[in-house]
Parts: structure tokens; C-alpha cells; sequence
């Protein structure tokens, strides 16, 4: 098989078309606002897929448009992170901002498209080798950074263009599946919680009378490629766990980081320091400890089971519950949990409450079924990107890998 040849990835971009964000001191949080023209930050570009909408801050559109205009990026650009969390990419999508201002840690390359298919330099800048290329590069003086510069002469494979477009609808396809299995479950979490919200509440209950408490392991282990997982309060993403922010820990620490409680498929794990109120249910499948700041509910009958209590902790009178009983400590605020199972929980009318707990173990299910289908879809793209772009793996085998997998 011919070596692909190699070129500098500024040899893709347009006269001009790759640009670092603005100095910190020229953008901040003190010049956001309500509405204007978005600002893309890392973390819109950490979610998985192309770009993540999730948790946009705005800035006055006078202000992106005049001191800002050089660092603005418009749909179908690419942007990398240029300082902080190296590695992560995107592309800004169409039809949602005409517009977006780069932050100080993001930059972005304007592709040629006669030169090239921006899905594969997406793919290509996605390849852990090349992730490991960029991190190697980068200055360690402060916060890990590279420049423009050492972002535009990355070496990219220089492959025709209709193979380019080959490879990226190949591995566009397992990304398309996986979008569309995430609406699914944002629909089935969605209608899980206007279930609950449009319940008649009767009156409140202690929380002991319906769930048990258990509390985590007050340690960290050491953090492994592979084995179970060691969940992370940033795993407690609004009602669901997402296995993105945990790691893993060996199987002998294993058994002794669940010696105080292994959680089970339905309990709900939530956090008593720091993110207070976050919460998620723990799905089936799933091998995990607790991390450090973690305990969980379990509830005691099914006519009040998991994903039931779930939506009462997570609701608004249990929120102000949680506000009015923190306890501030001079560097963290944390719940106190020997008080917790007296705490008042309102539930469901008692005629109602098997049935509605029962739909919302189904919706919470379903979703859970999407993200498993989801981390092997990943898996399957995550193992073919690296041939697909290098050339060593031919797009028709890969095709037909996927089509098993779809």
C-alpha cells in the first residue's frame, strides 16, 4: 500500500482562515450577556459530537462585530482548542447563530472546501495520535497552549478529495446514529419530568421512610485505562449518568471501594459537597463505585422506585429542601447526610404513584438503552477513525463494519 502523503493542515484553510481567539484580557465573563452573538468555549466542543449549543454565554453585538470582528467564526468552520483541555475539536454548526466569537482558549481554521472535506480534517484532528502530537507540542509555561502557528503545521493526510468524503460519511454515519440516540433519551428524560411535574403531590413523607442512604467511600483510588468505573459528581448530568466524566479503577480496588455500598441498576446517586442538588439514576450494565463526595438513595418499595425518587429529589420544593439545609463551610458547602433521611420528600398521590413509577422506570430505561448503544457505537468509531483517515483501512471494510453495527 502507497504511503498517504502529509501536509501542513494551513495548506486546507483559506488566505487568512486560521485564527487564535482574543487575548484573556480582551474577553471575559464580565463582558457577558444575556443575548448577542455566542461565544464558543471548550466546553461546547467536549460533548461527543460536533458541537455541543449546551451552556452558551453571549456578548453584545456591537462588541463581536468591532473589537472582536478577527476572531468571529461562522458555520462550517472548524475550531480547536488552542489552550487548556488540547485536543478537543468542532464544527460550528449551520442554521442555529449566523455567528459565533472565538474565546480566549479556542481558535479556528476556514476551509477550503476544493481542498478539503471539513468532516475528515474534524476526523483527522479527532485521531488519538494526532491528539498526542498536539499535546507534545504545546508550551507547558502556565496552562498547556500551542499557537496558531503550531495548530496550522499539524501534518493531515492529503487524500483526494472524494476519498476524504468517503471516509468522513463512514464515520459521519456512526455519528448521525449517535445524535439521533441522544434526542431520543433527551425526549424520554424530557417527558419523564413533565410526568412527575403534572403529578398531584400528597403529603410529605420523610425521605428514610422511602429510600435507604448510603454514603460513598472518602478516598480516590488509583485511576486505570480499563476495569470498573469510579464515578465522578460530574458524571451527574440533570437526571442521567454520563460515563464521559468518570474513570476507571482495578478490579482489586474495586472490591474494596464498594465494601460500603455497590450501587445497583435504579438507585440515585447524587452529590453532598460542592455540586449540591445534582443527581442521576444508575443504569443497568454498569460496574461502578462511588467516587469521593457521592452517596446514594435506594429506594425501599417499587411503588416508589428509582427513577420516582429521582424526579422528587431533583424537584423544586426538594431543591429549596436542599438551599435551606446546606451546611456553608469555609471552602465547601456539603449536605449533611445523617439528617438527610428526615428530611420532608413530597411523591405522588398514593393512587398514583405505582403507575407513574412504573412509566418513569420505562422512559429511564429507554434512555439508558440509547447511552450503552451509544458507548459501543463510540467504541466502533473511535476503533476505525485512526485507519480510516491514515489510509490503512479501506473505507469499504469499515462500511460494512458499521452496517453491522447500525
Amino acid at each position: 500500500m502507497t504511503a498517504v502523503r502529509m501536509r501542513p493542515l494551513k495548506d486546507f484553510a483559506v488566505p487568512d482562515g486560521l485564527v487564535g481567539g482574543p487575548l484573556g484580557a480582551r474577553l471575559g465573563k464580565r463582558d457577558f450577556v444575556p443575548e448577542g452573538v455566542p461565544v464558543v468555549r471548550g466546553q461546547n466542543l467536549a460533548g461527543g459530537g460536533y458541537f455541543s449549543s449546551a451552556g452558551l454565554v453571549y456578548v453584545p453585538a456591537d462588541r463581536a462585530d468591532g473589537a472582536l470582528a478577527r476572531h468571529l467564526a461562522v458555520p462550517g468552520d472548524l475550531v480547536l482548542t488552542q489552550r487548556g483541555t488540547l485536543g478537543q475539536v468542532g464544527i460550528v454548526p449551520a442554521g442555529i447563530h449566523d455567528r459565533y466569537v472565538l474565546s480566549p482558549a479556542q481558535a479556528r481554521i476556514r476551509v477550503d472546501p476544493d481542498r478539503a472535506d471539513i468532516r475528515f480534517l474534524y476526523y483527522c484532528l479527532l485521531d488519538p495520535g494526532m491528539v498526542a502530537l498536539i499535546r507534545s507540542r504545546a508550551v507547558t509555561t502556565g496552562v498547556p497552549h500551542v499557537t496558531p502557528d503550531i495548530l496550522g503545521d499539524l501534518p493531515v493526510p492529503a487524500r483526494p478529495l472524494p476519498e476524504q468524503r468517503a471516509v468522513a460519511d463512514v464515520l459521519g454515519a456512526l455519528d448521525d446514529k449517535i445524535a439521533a440516540n441522544e434526542r431520543t433519551a433527551e425526549t424520554c428524560l424530557e417527558l419523564a419530568g413533565a410526568s412527575f411535574a403534572a403529578a398531584s403531590l400528597g403529603p410529605p413523607q420523610r425521605l428514610g421512610q422511602v429510600a435507604e442512604l448510603h454514603d460513598g467511600p472518602h478516598a480516590t483510588p488509583v485511576k486505570t485505562a480499563s476495569g470498573p468505573w469510579f464515578l465522578s459528581i460530574s458524571s451527574l448530568d440533570v437526571g442521567r449518568l454520563d460515563l464521559a466524566a468518570s474513570a476507571h479503577l482495578s478490579e482489586e480496588d474495586f472490591a474494596s471501594w464498594t465494601r460500603r455500598v455497590r450501587p445497583r441498576a435504579g438507585d440515585v446517586l447524587f452529590s453532598y459537597e460542592t455540586r449540591l442538588g445534582h443527581a442521576a439514576l444508575m443504569p443497568p450494565g454498569v460496574r461502578a463505585c462511588l467516587g469521593r463526595r457521592m452517596a446514594l438513595l435506594r429506594a425501599k418499595t417499587p411503588a416508589a422506585g428509582g427513577a420516582l425518587l429521582l424526579h422528587a429529589y431533583l424537584s423544586p420544593a426538594f431543591q429549596d429542601e436542599i438551599g435551606r439545609r446546606t451546611l456553608h463551610g469555609t471552602s465547601v458547602d456539603r449536605l449533611p447526610l445523617g439528617d438527610m433521611p428526615g428530611w420532608p420528600l413530597l411523591l405522588p398521590t398514593e393512587g398514583e404513584r405505582a403507575g407513574l413509577s412504573a412509566r418513569l422506570d420505562a422512559l429511564h430505561a429507554s434512555a439508558a438503552q440509547t447511552a450503552a448503544e451509544n458507548r459501543t457505537l463510540a467504541a466502533l468509531r473511535d476503533t476505525l477513525l485512526p485507519g480510516l483517515v491514515s489510509g490503512r483501512l479501506r473505507v469499504g471494510d469499515a462500511a460494512r463494519a458499521v452496517g453491522e453495527a447500525g
